[in-house]
């Protein structure tokens, strides 16, 4: 018998970090915290750099919408976990599965396509700082900021229209604490060879393409950087990109980190407590960095609690 599509009337079990019941309170405390540092601290540093008149600069304009792409980013898997924990009732319907799935998937995407635009932001301003201020003008800073949102949006558009397709026959368990795509896709009883193709092509093309220009983009700075003489002017030049160059580490180590031990392992359980770096540690870890390592929000942050 074929299987028929019954997602109107479905619902997945998210199994989530640990299944141990004395483990939930902690579980609890740490995300809730988590979560919190995350909002308030890239909440601040939006705040700040729109205080600021100082900081009304491509650089800072890119900053703050990575920080409100992360607080969006936290915000679609971490409260309703967070929900699920304090109910202990980990159903999540099929409608909100594949809505958590796309903001997810736009968010990321996001963060991804800001964190290369903010790489070309670095490597105008350092390799051709006399044509810094025409070339990042506004009306271009907009059009960047532009086609990062629709390429997110196309990307998380396109895998959510591929998972409708698919049909889901039973009660299915995802071992994750939020709908993953890959996850979601497994689990489908129905054909999932063309979805699987359009995960691996837009990965390549989406993904290899912007990391190879951010990748080009730090070996121009590099040598940039190694052809001016003196040792402070050298420190100066590394220090307007070290933020980034450590978001941009963090970011891409811990996503890779994860994918490739679960590709390795073939472990569910550990992928899911792995994925915890990207999904809710760097967001919460990109305030603290720009914080210690740039003077110019030091202070916008410091005239703001004032």
């Amino acid at each position: 018998m074929e299987p028929r599509n019954h997602t109107h009337f479905q619902h997945f079990i998210l199994l989530g970090l640990s299944e141990e019941a004395e483990l939930q309170p902690l579980l609890f405390g740490l995300f809730l915290s988590m979560y919190l540092v995350t909002f308030t601290g890239n909440l601040l540093i939006i705040l700040a750099i729109i205080k600021d008149n100082h900081l009304h600069t491509p650089m800072y304009f890119f900053l703050s919408n990575l920080s409100f792409s992360d607080i969006c980013f936290t915000t679609t898997t971490v409260p309703k976990m967070l929900l699920n924990i304090q109910l202990q009732n980990r159903v999540i319907s099929y409608e909100h599965c594949i809505t958590q799935m796309y903001f997810f998937l736009l968010f990321a995407g996001l963060d991804h396509f800001l964190l290369t635009v903010m790489a070309y932001d670095r490597f105008v301003a350092i390799c051709h700082p006399l044509h810094y201020m025409v070339i990042m003008n506004p009306r271009f800073c907009g059009f960047l900021l532009l086609v990062s949102w629709l390429l997110g949006v196309l990307d998380a558009l396109l895998h959510g229209l591929m998972v409708l397709r698919l049909s889901f026959c039973t009660e299915l368990e995802i071992s994750h604490f939020f709908c993953e795509l890959n996850q979601v896709v497994q689990l489908a009883c129905s054909d999932t060879f063309l979805n699987t193709l359009v995960i691996y092509f837009v990965a390549a093309l989406l993904g290899v393409i912007p990391f190879s220009g951010i990748l080009f983009s730090y070996t121009k700075i590099v040598s940039s950087i190694l052809k001016i003489s003196s040792a402070g002017g050298k420190y100066k030049a590394f220090s307007t990109c070290g933020s980034h160059l450590s978001v941009v580490s963090l970011f891409y180590g811990t996503a890779l980190g994860v994918y490739l031990s679960s590709a390795a392992t073939q472990n569910s359980k550990s992928s899911a407590i792995a994925s915890v770096m990207y999904t809710v540690a760097t967001p919460m870890m990109n305030p603290f960095i720009y914080t210690l390592r740039n003077k110019d929000i030091k202070q916008a942050l410091w005239k703001l609690c004032i």
